[in-house]
């Protein structure tokens, strides 16, 4: 079974982790070397059995734990090369060894798992969400910091039996809020974030197309919070007579603290 945990996930700092048969990694670190060490403690997960660290792109909340994992347990940071050449800078010294480069849209195996990164859009370098693949062809997917559903966001999402998915901000409370107009407009584009809204409709077509488990991930601090994820979605699957817990397991991932272990299987 395929096995995946949230370290921490907000718009402050996101870190994942994924299991299969003993192959565990990181997507993403972009919390202290510290807090990322202690949520694998409370989930069981030792430290020493991690294999690597994927990276969706370079910013803060992604990468800012990266190099220090890296070091402390000499293992290869994942990521494409306009990533590498945005992120280098910020992470400290890394090992030749460890600076593993990967094409988007092609698929690699890392011992047990297969790991298929794929272009999103977003306002960075190169950004990617991730496929998982176990023997079987079961699927798990992340996809967060997307601007918009593209066709090869759908693609790659589509069948994927477990999908944490980005639901960033409430429209109502972006535009109240205290952001700038030039912020609110960057939020809102096709290379910012994911609203409750877009992640409440695509998720339809998500579970309509096989999937079992929704995760809401990469909540804004400042322009949403958690019961409101969860409602938007809750009430839109309704409409569309699916009913959380029976049809689909809904959960938000929490900024400051990690989720439980969920099982693929």
């Amino acid at each position: 079974m395929i096995e995946y945990c949230s370290i921490g996930s907000g718009s402050s700092g996101n870190c994942h982790f994924v299991g299969y048969k003993g192959t565990n990694i990181l997507i993403d670190a972009g919390l202290s070397g510290k807090f990322i060490l202690n949520g694998l403690e409370e989930n069981d997960i030792k430290a020493d059995t991690l294999k690597g660290i994927f990276i969706t792109h370079e910013h803060i909340d992604h990468i800012k734990g990266a190099g220090i994992i890296s070091r402390k347990l000499d293992i290869p940071i994942y990521a494409n090369f306009k990533t590498w050449c945005s992120m280098k800078d910020k992470i400290g010294k890394i090992a030749e060894k460890n600076m593993m480069v990967f094409e988007n849209e092609e698929t690699y195996e890392i011992e047990n798992i297969i790991v298929k990164p794929f272009s999103i859009e977003h306002d960075a370098a190169d950004p990617v969400g991730f496929n998982f693949y176990a023997e079987n062809d079961d699927k798990i997917s992340i996809a967060t910091d997307v601007g918009c559903i593209t066709e090869n966001v759908k693609r790659n999402l589509h069948r994927s039996r477990l999908v944490v998915l980005e639901s960033n901000y409430d429209q109502n409370m972006l535009m109240v809020g205290p952001y700038t107009y030039e912020l609110k407009r960057r939020v809102m584009s096709n290379v910012g974030h994911l609203s409750n809204d877009d992640a409440a409709k695509f998720s339809v077509e998500l579970i309509k197309n096989g999937t079992e488990t929704i995760l809401l991930a990469h909540l804004s601090k400042e322009n949403n919070f958690p019961e409101l994820a969860y409602q938007t979605m809750s009430s839109v699957l309704n409409q569309n007579d699916i009913a959380v817990g029976q049809d689909v397991t809904l959960d938000v991932l929490k900024r400051n603290s990690p989720s439980r272990l969920f099982r693929v299987k």
